[in-house]
């Protein structure tokens, strides 16, 4: 590492990336109707996996007040709560129950990543502006305000992500929540180009969380909670932003110091594109399967072999899943699964449950289900290899597959078909036949969470998408409260 130069004092102009983040964020208006129809659909999505995580205890202790009667009146709440916090701690919590179970929407490239975890800052800050602007007679920003916030987070993490593999250096994916949650959360509270570059430039002095607690031996809870802390972060920076805290023209480019010579080896941080709307109208949603996205057609692939291996566990000679390359990178794991974070992470162990029970929900990770010595059973059995192809068409720009193969092979030297699903129900060429599956995700988790009375006017103000963008935030978060 070079040290020359480093002694000059005289300030740069700022970065080329800070400046293109901060005038996206501060005056991009004109996403397509496609990109708005499926922010929509990404808000139905993201509510409905904050109600299901609701329903486990290992997050709802991680909610409310950072210390007891820290509440803040008129501030942001946290949907199916009756809590009530400032912003930073609120984009913490919702962030967290959006992310907990592993069933929200994905974004694959270079590197992976779940750009609704942004909607715990921007939920947060928007429900705290609405509510700030009715006790002083302004307009409140409205739901449609915040799926365009949502669709510009979406593109500052995804477009980021497309050429940039945080995970080849040991980094998280969560850094790009920060960043894009920083930029969008400082122009959501008024912030200039130049406040939002300081901001932004903060977030990335911050630089990035480790991945141990996503791999083995160290899978954990924080994987479940790492974008509720990035989100929250970015409301922070936002906030020092906006009460004049200086910022960092070369975050990025300075020699020895910036987040490119520390931490990217050198190399410049690469945007292939402009930003726009691209990356919400390609999203992926996980509507079948709380499981992480690699795994996702695995599945659908194992429960179509499911009736003739169930009755024949004790016959598996050997099962073969093919998959791409980030899937063996990220879900390849033998030995002991120590919780449901390892479980979740483990294609050997979403395949084998799949199999056996013919099913898979956010249950089947817990200690109760993990104990059937079968699942363990049939994992030692399994050959877990990529597929070039399956790789190649993961990157090809066109496709964006995510494809896996199973096939059963029992002692007698008979076998399953081969069976292989290239794109799961999530993906923009099955959207068609996703939504309605997206919809009934939604309904169930609302009629499971709230009294019925309030849950009926839920699904009918979500059912009527102009009623609800109209709607301003804090009456749409008023809704969404339960006190009870």
């Amino acid at each position: 590492m070079s040290f020359a130069g480093t002694k000059s004092a005289v300030r740069p102009p700022p970065d080329r990336l800070l400046v293109d983040i901060a005038r996206y964020a501060a005056t991009y208006d004109a996403p397509s109707e496609l990109a708005h129809e499926t922010a929509y659909h990404c808000l139905v999505d993201s509510i409905a996996c904050m109600l299901q995580a609701l329903k486990f205890p290992a997050c709802t202790k991680l909610l409310g007040p950072i210390v007891p009667g820290a509440t803040m009146a008129r501030g942001s709440r946290v949907p199916g709560t009756s809590y009530e916090l400032d912003p930073v701690k609120a984009a913490f919590d919702i962030g967290t129950l959006v992310r907990w179970l592993d069933f929200n929407d994905t974004w694959l490239a270079a590197e992976w990543g779940h750009p609704s975890d942004n909607l715990g800052a921007l939920l947060a800050v928007t429900d705290y502006l609405s509510r700030r602007a009715i006790a002083e007679a302004r307009t409140p920003p409205t739901v449609r305000d915040l799926l365009l916030a949502m669709i510009k987070a979406h593109e500052l993490q995804g477009v980021l992500a497309l050429e940039n593999a945080f995970n080849r250096v040991g980094l998280d994916h969560v850094i790009l929540v920060r960043v894009a949650s920083t930029a969008v959360a400082t122009a959501l509270l008024g912030g200039s180009e130049e406040q939002i570059v300081n901001a932004v430039s903060n977030a990335w002095l911050d630089g990035g969380a480790l991945r141990a607690y996503r791999h083995a031996p160290n899978t954990g809870s924080r994987k479940s909670w790492a974008a509720g802390d990035a989100t929250s972060r970015g409301v922070r920076l936002a906030l020092l932003a906006m009460s004049g805290e200086m910022g960092y023209p070369s975050a990025l480019t300075a020699p020895a110091w910036g987040f490119q010579d520390v931490l990217w080896r050198g190399q410049s941080l690469a945007v292939t594109q402009p930003f726009g709307s691209y990356v919400m109208e390609n999203v992926l949603f996980k509507i079948s399967y709380p499981a992480e996205f690699h795994a996702q057609t695995a599945v659908e692939a194992a429960l179509q072999v499911h009736a003739l291996v169930a009755t024949r566990l004790d016959d598996v000679e050997r099962i073969v899943i093919e998959t791409t390359e980030a899937g063996v990178r990220i879900l390849d794991k033998t030995g002991p699964l120590a919780n449901p974070a390892d479980r979740d992470h483990c294609l050997q162990y979403i395949v084998a449950t799949a199999l056996i029970l013919g099913r898979l929900v956010a249950t089947d990770y817990e200690d109760t289900v993990a104990a059937d010595p079968r699942i363990d059973r049939l994992r030692e059995r399994m050959e877990l290899r990529e597929n070039l192809a399956f790789s190649q068409d993961y990157l090809a720009p066109d496709k964006r597959y995510i494809g896996n193969a199973v096939q059963v092979f029992f002692k007698d030297g008979s076998h399953t078909d081969r069976v292989q699903v290239d794109v799961p129900i999530g993906h923009r060429q099955r959207r068609a036949e996703g939504l309605p599956l997206l919809r009934a995700k939604f309904e169930t988790s609302v009629a499971a969470h709230y009294p019925p009375v309030q849950a009926e006017k839920i699904k009918a103000l979500f059912a009527d998408r102009a009623r609800l963008e109209s709607l301003p935030v804090h009456d749409l978060v008023a809704m969404l409260v339960r006190n009870s």
